[in-house]
């Protein structure tokens, strides 16, 4: 491989805004690809890849390359050179790489390699709770895991199209696809590629979606012309599964504190063809007051750590803090205390998060059955997905009935 000046300053650039200015990764690689109208699809790719290569692997090529944070634009060359040594990419005779110690580097990397938070590029306090709540053996698996990068997967927008239509119109444009045994609506794609240009995805065939994510809306059991109320849709990925299984019959109502988010949502659903959705911005408690025991199924797609989701947000592993663990579980047991209110007797409440910590799943689960309210629910069942095991993301999902 030939490295491209012009593309290799792009990843620099990129670099310097995500690790000294705390900008999101996606956001910038989405800026980066817009910089050259010129690139095709293997620049842009490049681009890509590189960037969130370096980003995920930050720790160990920073400590192969005995530079630290803040880093300076040759702190960030030096970086760059480990990268591109350790994938056996020739360095060209750029002022940027004299003197990189190419041998040195391969002998750092073998080293550091038998350590798991040097190995796997992670920071210690993440290494130390993983440790103690998963393991050690299922934690060393599962970070493994979290570092790969991940497939592209489509759920197959069943109110438009089926999936085997889907998948010849795919192949029609070089698009390869393998149908998912266990995901019913699921896609992957062979290789890489930029499936949001498809006429197919214009018109709402589509969306790209993990396949652990897309087990969530199967979780619920959901039946056509049911009231669902889906408590923090966001962009709504999983609100349009669940539109798609209810056959658009019945209503879905999507809340979520973002209201921007929810004018994505609605953006969306117009393309997709999903029109039993509402949303509405909670904007004060009288939103979910209004829907007390209205609703035969609500989900809560908690907020949480993300750590089942580190294979497409690298960056998260850097961003994260342990206090912010600490809070997010107590955002999650009191949201789970106030949605938890609008399930109607007979009705089922659907916990998700996207993390792989007990102490954000199972854990709430069963500290909220314990509460006042959640005395009214009954377990029915819960399901872990861990990365190792599934090759996608992390997930738990849990269903509680409320009692008749």
């Amino acid at each position: 491989m030939r490295l491209h000046r012009n593309l290799c300053f792009s990843v620099i650039d990129g670099l310097m805004l995500i690790f000294n200015e705390g900008q999101y990764a996606d956001k910038v690689i989405q800026q980066l690809l817009k910089r050259d109208k010129r690139w095709g699809s293997r620049d842009r790719a490049f681009v890509a890849e590189t960037t969130y290569d370096i980003v995920r692997w930050k720790r160990l090529y920073a400590e192969i390359a005995e530079v630290k944070e803040p880093f300076d634009r040759d702190n960030i060359w030096r970086l760059f050179a480990v990268w591109a040594t350790l994938r056996g990419i020739k360095l060209p005779d750029w002022t940027y790489f004299e003197g990189t110690p190419t041998r040195k580097i391969k002998g750092r990397f073998d080293e550091l390699s038998k350590t798991r938070r040097f190995r796997e590029s992670i920071p210690d306090w993440m290494d130390e709770l993983g440790k103690k709540e998963l393991g050690d053996a299922v934690w060393t698996k599962e970070m493994a895991a979290l570092n790969q990068q991940a497939d592209v997967i489509l759920r197959v927008n069943t109110l438009q199209t089926t999936k085997e239509k889907l998948q010849a119109e795919l192949f029609d444009l070089d698009i390869e696809t393998d149908v998912l045994p266990d995901y019913p609506n699921a896609l992957k794609l062979k290789e890489r590629a930029n499936v949001f240009q498809t006429e197919a995805f214009k018109n709402g065939a589509f969306e790209v979606q993990d396949a652990s994510s897309q087990l969530v809306a199967e979780f619920m059991n959901v039946e056509p012309g049911m009231r669902v109320v889906d408590t923090c849709a966001g962009a709504g990925g999983k609100t349009l599964h669940i539109a798609s299984l209810m056959e658009n019959k019945g209503q879905i109502i999507a809340l979520d504190i973002y209201a921007n988010k929810l004018h994505e949502l609605k953006r969306r659903a117009k393309r997709n063809g999903a029109f039993n959705i509402e949303t509405r911005a909670i904007e004060s408690t009288k939103v979910i007051k209004k829907l007390y025991d209205k609703a035969d199924r609500v989900l809560i797609d908690a907020p949480c750590s993300g750590l089942g989701v580190l294979r497409r947000n690298p960056d998260a592993k850097w961003k994260l803090q342990p206090e912010f663990i600490e809070d997010i579980k107590k955002t999650q047991q009191d949201i789970l205390q106030q949605y938890s209110r609008i399930v109607k007797p007979g009705g089922q409440l659907v916990y998700a998060t996207c993390s792989i910590l007990p102490s954000e799943n199972q854990k709430q689960v069963e500290q909220f059955l314990t509460s006042e309210l959640g005395k009214e629910f009954t377990f029915v069942k819960d399901k872990k997905v861990l990365s190792h095991e599934s090759g996608y993301d992390g997930f738990y999902m849990a269903m509680l009935e409320k009692n008749k």
